[in-house]
């Protein structure tokens, strides 16, 4: 079969149909390149893989909608519809970003990544069906966003907080003033207590307070930990995944 037939057959030029096939491997190995950076699982091989095969299905479905030898329609139209290719493409690269996620310590990692390869397998197939620039903006755009935004846009963070105490009465007071001081926002507290017996022989309860907290743009969570180990009736202070 001549393929410079089916490209003239389907408008497309062979400088078209290389064009189609370097913005992919543009807009992938830039996206690739940011995850690359960040020693992510994925990097700018995966991301440049990912694009330049979703682009050849895209571009595969071009052709066969205009190969003269397939007569669609003598045959049934639920054998080729122009599509079919890709949504598989689509549903199978789930496959391919679920494995850069992975669970340590209760703290989920890689869902950024597995966006990012999602969305240049998206990107791959827009820039084969031809709609190069609109591929090569959105590719930008998402570029900008893996860049950028955590920076522009500041996410006040939820953390965990672990404190071991003597005390009661006089500790936890002195814990809510010092929150309410600095503008965190105590979201939920998990407590338990335990007797114990000190180096004195007298028993004791040790109370263990975890709290949920949200944190203001001013405040470290470093120095949190810092200033309540500090306090006398404080045991310990500890930072928590969850």
């Amino acid at each position: 079969m001549d393929l410079n037939f089916l490209l003239t057959a389907n408008s497309l030029t062979n400088l078209e149909f290389f064009f189609r096939i370097f913005a992919a491997l543009l807009v992938g190995g830039i996206i690739g390149l940011e995850r690359e950076y960040k020693n992510r699982p994925a990097g700018m091989r995966t991301h440049v893989l990912v694009c330049l095969g979703a682009c050849s299905v895209a571009l595969l479905e071009c052709l066969l909608s205009s190969d003269p030898t397939l007569s669609i329609s003598a045959i049934d139209k639920t054998t080729y519809t122009l599509g079919r290719l890709s949504a598989q493409v689509i549903s199978g690269i789930g496959f391919l970003g679920a494995g850069t996620i992975f669970m340590a310590q209760k703290k989920i990692s890689g869902l950024t990544t597995a966006a990012s390869v999602w969305n240049v397998a998206c990107l791959g197939l827009l820039v084969g069906f031809g709609y190069t620039w609109m591929g090569l903006f959105i590719g930008t755009l998402i570029t900008i966003v893996l860049l950028f935004l955590g920076r522009v846009i500041k996410i006040n963070a939820v953390k965990h907080v672990e404190v071991k105490f003597f005390n009661r009465a006089a500790t936890l007071p002195f814990i809510n003033t010092y929150f309410e001081s600095l503008g965190v926002l105590i979201l939920d507290i998990d407590f338990h207590v335990e007797a114990i017996t000190d180096i004195n022989q007298q028993e004791r309860n040790l109370y263990t307070n975890v709290y949920t907290l949200h944190l203001p743009k001013k405040v470290e969570y470093v120095n949190i930990v810092g200033h309540l180990s500090e306090y006398s009736n404080i045991q310990t202070v500890r930072t928590r995944n969850a």
